[in-house]
């Protein structure tokens, strides 16, 4: 990773509210965190670990959920589809296109229901499950955190 990457990584973060990032490669370590109440970014020091050394323990994420778009299991027996990144939420593939999914579409596990874009990168994200679309918790063009909740679906 160098400098360009994290200057594009501070923009993203400025551009959809996000007060901390961290990434974790190999024997690389970057945390940026915001300073609340003003514009400023406060850096850690990169960190190189000893490709030797055990990785860290990871921070789980609340409610203990793994990572990616796999769905979870709330207690009325709906699955939730979760972002497998920070980014900005979209609901169709452009402006003037209809969305991917409403409450009510019937999905399989291949359904493309939104996409999240991370640094100029539009990623589709897939239902996972089939099942139908109960709820979109999410307006179109909004920042969206690693691990919320964009749907909920009923399985059929």
């Amino acid at each position: 990773m160098d400098l360009k990457d994290i200057k594009a990584i501070i923009d993203l973060m400025k551009k959809n509210s996000i007060s901390e990032f961290e990434l974790e490669k190999q024997d690389f370590k970057v945390k940026l965190k915001r300073v609340h109440g003003s514009q400023q970014v406060a850096y850690d020091e990169p960190t190189l670990l000893p490709a030797y050394a055990p990785m860290p323990p990871q921070v789980g994420h609340a409610g203990g959920q793994g990572a990616g778009a796999a769905p979870s299991s709330p207690a009325n027996g709906d699955f939730e589809i979760k972002s497998p990144m920070v980014g900005t939420f979209y609901r169709s593939p452009s402006p003037e296109a209809g969305n991917y999914a409403e409450i009510g579409t019937v999905v399989n596990p291949d359904t493309v229901v939104c996409i999240v874009e991370a640094m100029k990168v539009m990623n589709e994200i897939k239902a996972e499950k089939s099942g139908v679309i109960t709820a979109c918790l999410l307006d179109n063009a909004r920042p969206v955190e690693f691990g919320q909740p964009l749907f909920k679906i009923r399985p059929l």
